[in-house]
């Protein structure tokens, strides 16, 4: 079973007309997320696995599977690493 993207309790989120601004009030760092990569956590909260949430950048941006799959692979690792996240979708992706 695929798991919700969940940010943090200590992350606060602003939308912006340019996409999405997070805030670690652990540590009053901020992140700054393009509108790609607030469809991308979007998407991913509301459920959709990394797979899912790659066709439809596919279908929105006209890039590659190869390239989406790439982005979203990457964007869930940073948001990992940065401790931002209590949960992450299991990364089902295709191999190759």
């Amino acid at each position: 079973m695929t798991r919700r993207a969940r940010l943090h309790p200590h992350v606060t989120t602003v939308t912006t007309d340019d996409g999405l601004v997070l805030l670690d009030e652990r540590g009053g760092r901020y992140w700054q997320l393009n509108t790609t990569a607030a469809a991308i956590l979007d998407h991913l909260a509301r459920g959709s696995d990394p797979h899912t949430t790659a066709e439809h950048l596919v279908s929105r941006y006209g890039i590659t599977r190869e390239q989406a799959e790439s982005d979203v692979h990457t964007f869930l690792e940073q948001l990992r690493s940065t401790g931002l996240l209590t949960s992450a979708p299991d990364d089902d992706r295709p191999p190759g």
